[in-house]
């Protein structure tokens, strides 16, 4: 038991790091990643708040990878409803910024990039399940053989073009994080000597069976 309330205290460590360095990208005022030109753009036509909308999103991709017959655990669900939690609740405290001008905003945007990746370091070595947004880029590569970086390509640039139609912030710093995250988080895991591929995601039914072991 000991055992996941430590790993438990990872996944949601590392939803808050996530949940934080968003808001440092959004703050950089160079131009929002691209999941967040596409969540902006939902906040700003429904006018409800982005943390709410990134639940949404999340929770509609849930239901659409497990049509697709890929399978969740507990860290799916999290990543659902925490992240944008942890987003409402930072912008809630407004302890960041607006930054004004290129340079200062992408240097920020860059800070804020590694802390996703630091926070994605935490998330998955929690073992609890894959993200939403993850399980979706699988679930289209498992369904159509194609290129599993193409499938995420294809992914990215439609929530892009979507969310920049209903008015989300798109610039230079989309661009920079759309090509720099992969940077970002392979040097993030090769400083913490971390393997992802090494981990073996834990589903809702194996969890309960474990559990019930103890």
């Amino acid at each position: 038991m000991t055992g996941y309330i430590f790993r438990f205290f990872k996944l949601n460590f590392g939803l808050f790091l996530y949940g934080l360095g968003i808001i440092l990208t959004m703050r950089a005022n160079v131009g929002y990643a691209p999941w967040e030109v596409l969540h902006s753009g939902i906040s700003q036509t429904l006018g409800v708040s982005i943390g709410l909308v990134n639940t949404a999103v999340g929770a509609l991709i849930v239901a659409i990878v497990v049509l697709l017959g890929e399978k969740i655990g507990l860290g799916t669900i999290f990543n659902m409803f925490m992240i944008g939690l942890f987003m409402d609740l930072i912008l809630f405290l407004d302890f960041i910024p607006l930054f004004h001008g290129f340079w200062i905003g992408t240097f920020v945007l860059i800070i804020g990039l590694f802390i996703i990746s630091l926070g994605t370091y935490f998330y998955i070595s929690s073992a609890f399940g894959a993200g939403p947004r993850d399980s979706l880029m699988v679930a289209i590569t498992r369904k159509t053989k194609l290129p599993v970086g193409f499938c995420r390509g294809i992914i990215e640039i439609s929530v892009v073009i979507i969310g920049w139609l209903l008015g989300g912030m798109v610039g230079l710093g989309t661009i920079i994080s759309a090509f720099c995250i992969g940077f970002c988080v392979q040097i993030t895991f090769k400083l913490l000597k971390f393997d992802p591929t090494q981990i073996k995601h834990e589903t809702f039914g194996l969890m309960i069976q474990n559990l019930k072991n103890q």
